[in-house]
């Protein structure tokens, strides 16, 4: 069935849009309620939140093995989408906003993750360039809200959440009447509170994961801090006239593509080596931010950015595929979860982290923090036991 993968692939774009809506009307709202510039890292760090809560009940209840992936899906989407919606309500005041985007986070946690889960379902061979289209959705409907935002500038905020939540219901639709239970799905029979720690007993599982979570101790700290970056550098330097929304849904989205292309490159080379070699590559960046950051060129910041926007996320969905194809197929959709979950965890622990650096260190070093990801992601892929050669990871699929 061709229409499997870009039906799992529109629908992740659609659904993970509801992820960085706030961020992109975070300005509206912080007037709207009178809050300060630690803002933003409180609404990323709110729906991380519940994202985490929502991964972490879902991998104990073991729901993404135990029923159908697709309808949980879809339920998810409903939720989340109406949770979206939440934060125009007329009168509501901060503390709702944040629950608002917490329940957000919930829900989207039957989304990303069971997105994987149902992918991984229909392809085993192949299975990194499947996740490579699958996450590039992820990373284009996170930066989706900044295009909205900045086409519509001139419109009420209220339309970001109003065109986010609708999407999002689209793609939910679209999962459950369009993409059945796939035909590598292997159920699990029981309820098993400990089943999500099963991974953890393989090396190979442990390596990816780690490796993973290295990755994430940068990834979502970036892109909540580049819309802050360019809206500082605006401020210091009006004469650029940065259309700060615009640009963030660039460097953000940009890596959209190098996920697709990180996950063709794993049809010829080992999903490890290019995941090593993309989290070595944003590990640089971290720790060349400090000259460009302090450098005062808008060219030198912009390029910098859209390059680091790009290796940030190549990686990601080859981690995935790596825990996956590790992870025992019974559990492997609650073993996708429990370890996006803590990877998420992570992020709650870097953003408060850099948010709080933040006026100690100065702008310059801002994201210097952030190498320590990427350096003990890849010491933990080094400390495993190299995988058995195997043939290329063509393509091949239930069609």
């Amino acid at each position: 069935m061709r229409r499997i993968l870009p039906t799992i692939v529109g629908a992740q774009f659609g659904c993970t849009s509801l992820w960085f809506a706030g961020n992109a009307v975070a300005p509206a709202l912080a007037a709207r309620f009178h809050l300060g510039p630690d803002f933003v890292a409180s609404l990323t760090s709110a729906v991380q939140l519940g994202f985490i809560s929502g991964t972490l009940a879902f991998a104990l209840l073991t729901v993404a093995d135990r029923f159908s992936p697709s309808r949980v899906f879809f339920v998810s989407a409903l939720l989340a989408a109406f949770s979206n919606l939440g934060v125009s309500w007329p009168g509501l005041e901060s503390t709702g906003l944040l629950a608002c985007r917490f329940l957000t986070g919930f829900f989207l946690a039957g989304i990303y993750p069971v997105g994987m889960k149902i992918a991984a379902d229909y392809y085993q061979a192949g299975l990194g360039k499947s996740l490579g289209w699958l996450v590039g959705a992820l990373v284009l409907g996170t930066a989706f809200p900044h295009l909205l935002r900045g086409l519509a500038a001139h419109l009420p905020w209220q339309i970001v959440t109003l065109t986010t939540s609708a999407l999002a219901v689209l793609g939910g639709l679209g999962m459950v009447l369009l993409v059945p239970d796939g035909p590598y799905r292997r159920p699990a029979q029981q309820l098993d509170f400990t089943s999500c720690l099963t991974g953890f007993r393989q090396p190979e599982f442990r390596a990816a994961a780690f490796g993973y979570f290295g990755h994430m101790w940068e990834l979502y700290t970036f892109w909540a801090f580049v819309p802050v970056l360019l809206t500082g550098y605006h401020a210091r330097h009006p004469a650029a006239e940065l259309n700060v929304a615009l640009l963030s849904f660039g460097i953000i989205g940009g890596g959209s593509l190098a996920c697709v292309g990180s996950g063709l490159l794993s049809q010829v080379l080992p999903a490890r080596t290019v995941a090593a070699g993309a989290l070595a590559l944003s590990g640089l960046c971290c720790l060349a931010s400090p000259l460009v950051l302090g450098a005062g060129s808008a060219p030198l910041l912009l390029g910098f950015l859209f390059f680091w926007g790009v290796v940030v996320v190549a990686d990601s969905p080859l981690f995935s595929t790596l825990v996956a194809r590790s992870a025992p197929e019974t559990v492997r959709g609650t073993s996708l979860t429990i370890v996006t979950c803590l990877g998420f965890a992570l992020t709650i622990v870097s953003l408060q982290a850099v948010a709080w650096l933040a006026p100690r260190l100065g702008t310059h070093l801002l994201l210097l923090p952030l190498a320590v990801g990427p350096a003990l992601g890849l010491w933990a892929l080094a400390q495993s036991p190299r995988p058995a050669p195997t043939l290329p990871d063509q393509t091949r699929h239930v069609s």
